[in-house]
């Protein structure tokens, strides 16, 4: 299994607020299935970003085309397969 960092650029911040309910359940879904490790939203506007766990980068690929804020033109993508490095020592 690998992980892939999706970057959902924001592209109609209009389109973005009207489909909100709709992506967060689509994530609800994807996370259910296993599929995501993490999500979230940046602050400033710029969009979100979802890990996903997947054997391919055409499965998130896929699953991304599914999405509805990218089936709407709220968000763009780009997708990037990422090495998760864990047990980092963090500064107290």
């Amino acid at each position: 299994m690998r992980y892939y960092a999706v970057f959902l650029p924001t592209l109609n911040q209009e389109k973005s607020q009207e489909y909100r309910a709709e992506h967060l359940t689509f994530l609800d879904e994807k996370r259910r299935e296993g599929k995501i490790f993490a999500n979230g939203r940046f602050p400033d506007g710029a969009g979100g970003l979802v890990i996903y766990r997947a054997g391919t980068l055409e499965e998130v690929e896929q699953w991304v085309k599914e999405d509805p804020y990218i089936i709407q033109g709220a968000r763009g993508f780009d997708i990037h397969e990422w090495e998760m490095v864990t047990e980092a020592i963090l500064p107290l």
